[in-house]
């Protein structure tokens, strides 16, 4: 991936259009993104990458939106991992968070190293997408990311070897969970990015069970724009944000996107 996002700029510079999903590019330095968004204007071609964040949903393009249209963003708080939205609407009622993450794995919502989903770096990289996207110089390194790995795993051998010892660690998160729940809350693992201070988080939050975020189900995402327009009331999208067939339409879309700008009938 970082290999394929090092291209950008050359390509961008001999007028070759970008269309992505890649997120290395724009999470990556910010004086890297900086030159590369500079690059584009100047060099007057398009780089699009919609598929960044929440693969197929309207987010960036709704982001966009709302700021040309002269909105301020407040926050942009959401469940932004499909892997970990599954892996919390699942566990409840009396389950072993090891049990949820092997089932997850076994269903094929995470990567083959479920450590690589529970780090909390992929969610990051969002934040700090939508972050640079509403107007924040931040770098990743600004955003503290709460680490669903017990400390003493994150340096197993493999993947299998964490999945066996995983089970140990339960305990904790067993014990969050029922403060939660006999508080009428549930536990998601949220990304957030908070443009009125200036910073951004990711970590585990409890919502009550009457929050837009504690009725997902699935591998669901959901963002909420708080706006100065939608400030009582934040706009939410809310979808499938993971998957071949919806990144491949958000990819799609960026490319008729594309088409229109270059001068294909509408």
């Amino acid at each position: 991936d970082s290999i394929i996002a090092s291209n950008y700029e050359d390509w961008l510079r001999k007028g070759i259009h970008v269309i992505t999903p890649n997120k290395k590019a724009n999470s990556g330095p910010l004086y890297e993104y900086l030159r590369l968004r500079a690059l584009q204007r100047q060099s007057y071609t398009h780089y699009f990458y919609e598929a960044t964040v929440g693969a197929g949903l309207p987010i960036i393009s709704t982001l966009r939106g709302l700021l040309e249209t002269g909105d301020r963003i407040l926050e942009i708080e959401g469940i932004f991992s499909g892997t970990l939205s599954y892996i919390f609407n699942n566990f409840k009622d009396g389950r072993a968070f090891s049990e949820v993450v092997a089932e997850a794995r076994d269903e094929g919502y995470t990567e083959p190293d479920p450590r690589d989903n529970l780090s909390g770096i992929d969610v990051a990289r969002k934040v700090i997408i939508l972050a640079r996207e509403s107007g924040l110089k931040l770098e990743l390194s600004d955003i503290p990311v709460e680490n669903l790995v017990p400390e003493p795993l994150r340096g197993s051998s493999s993947a299998e070897e964490f999945m066996q010892q995983l089970p140990k660690f339960d305990e904790e998160l067993t014990e969050i969970l029922k403060d939660a729940e006999s508080s009428g809350e549930v536990l998601r693992y949220l990304g957030v990015v908070d443009v009125s201070n200036e910073k951004g988080v990711v970590e585990l939050r409890r919502y009550k069970k009457d929050h837009p975020f504690a009725q997902l189900s699935g591998s669901d995402n959901i963002i909420a724009f708080t706006t100065r327009r939608y400030r009582n009331q934040p706009l939410i999208v809310r979808g499938p944000g993971a998957g071949a067939q919806v990144t491949a339409g958000g990819k799609f879309n960026d490319i008729l996107r594309l088409a229109s700008y270059l001068g294909a009938p509408s």
